[in-house]
């Protein structure tokens, strides 16, 4: 993984608002489904899955199955670099979701992560 993400490859990936934007949230949440992406971005379906599919093979996103959900979440061999640099944007600019995460706390009917295995 860290052989294959460079800083050039990153920043790429993250240029593009929608995709910076699904990287921060999924950094600040630990893991999101497709669904609650659309809340929080009011963005249709293929829009954010489009944007998902670039930032899974870009590397920066896993995801999983869970019954009807897939969820997705930082890389876990995401380098350290990498990572770190989101969580700085994060601590920096975190006002800048603000309106995304309240998005996201409104939503309704969530999918329900109390009873799913990790």
């Amino acid at each position: 993984m860290s052989d294959l993400l460079n800083p050039s490859l990153l920043f790429k990936a993250l240029a593009d608002e929608t995709r910076l934007r699904i990287a921060l949230l999924v950094s600040a949440e630990g893991e999101l489904c497709v669904c609650e992406l659309m809340a929080a971005l009011e963005e249709s379906q293929p829009k954010i899955s489009r944007h998902l599919a670039l930032l899974r093979t870009q590397g920066l996103l896993a995801d999983r199955r869970q019954g009807q959900w897939v969820y997705y979440r930082l890389h876990p061999e995401l380098p350290d670099w990498a990572k770190h640099l989101l969580a700085e944007v994060l601590a920096a600019h975190g006002t800048w979701l603000e309106p995304d995460q309240q998005r996201l706390r409104e939503m309704q009917k969530r999918p329900d992560r109390s009873s799913l295995c990790r």
